[in-house]
């Protein structure tokens, strides 16, 4: 009976070795000396922290007709950094107009500070609540950040995001915001039908039914939201004359190069910050052919 035992223990033993080698692993903690900046990305089931060798130089003096919106976000992380109190952040609003490079650009300002960021894909937010206990104790304050977020009916990291945002047993850690950009205010689809479930009480007032209400939910958990906008001509124009300074143009040749940025946004059916810094990147390309 020994025997058969101790044959029983050995196989059980080499059982869980195998699980323990397909089983995902949380992931182990990297050398923070080595960025700034980290990726969030699964390998064979398991998390891996990347470091972001090559961080986006942008500056918050790069970013033109946002001053609203820049305010805002730079008191929030400046409150963040200083051991303050401080709101997980949604950027929402028209694209292209600056969302994740106002985030990127912050990153660059507090950095030497000790503010330190974590990308994180909107497939991988189930993950969050492992990634808040590995920097829990870390000195360095972060910022989980997933960039263009929204969900679809029934996605697992809607339910892991709204949880570690607010309503969790475990509370977050101090030194780990989110900050998070979409296109969607309220991060999920939104029908015509869903109109219908509104209720209307005598007095007149509107209540929203529960399906919308679940909805507004989990945008609602974001402490601050920056609401970004299209930009006007001359606004887009002023975004073109930046970065063609940026690049090196001549002052008189930005004049000159008007009529083609409006031809370029025109083709684009945009006149967003990103269509005028192609738009720039290309004119200043061909200028130094």
């Amino acid at each position: 009976m020994a025997i058969d035992l101790d044959h029983l223990m050995r196989r059980a033993d080499a059982l869980l070795a195998r699980l323990e080698a397909v089983l995902p692993l949380p992931a182990a903690a990297p050398d923070w000396d080595a960025a700034i900046a980290w990726r969030y990305r699964k390998r064979r089931g398991s998390g891996v922290l990347e470091p972001v060798k090559h961080v986006s130089t942008i500056r918050l003096a790069d970013l033109k007709e946002v001053e609203p919106q820049k305010e805002r976000l730079v008191r929030n992380t400046e409150q963040f950094v200083a051991g303050r109190a401080a709101n997980n952040v949604l950027l929402t609003g028209a694209r292209g107009t600056g969302k994740s490079s106002l985030v990127k650009a912050c990153l660059n300002e507090f950095s030497g500070r000790g503010l330190r960021l974590i990308e994180v894909d909107k497939a991988d937010m189930v993950d969050v609540p492992d990634l808040v206990d590995l920097v829990g104790e870390r000195p360095e304050r972060f910022i989980i950040f997933c960039d263009d977020l929204s969900f679809d009916e029934g996605e697992p990291g809607y339910k892991a995001l709204k949880s570690i945002l607010d309503g969790s047993v475990a509370q977050a850690s101090d030194n780990v915001l989110i900050y998070a950009t979409s296109n969607r205010r309220h991060l999920l689809p939104e029908y015509m039908k869903e109109n219908l479930t509104y209720t209307h009480t005598e007095d007149g007032e509107v209540h929203p039914g529960e399906v919308v209400e679940e909805k507004i939910s989990l945008s609602e958990r974001f402490g601050l939201w920056v609401s970004f906008y299209p930009f006007s001509q001359g606004e887009y124009l002023a975004i073109v004359a930046q970065w063609l300074q940026h690049f090196g143009v001549p002052a008189e040749r930005i004049e000159s190069a008007r009529p083609e940025a409006l031809v370029w946004a025109l083709e684009r059916g945009s006149r967003s910050g990103r269509v005028a810094f192609q738009f720039a990147r290309d004119y200043s390309g061909r200028s130094d052919a």
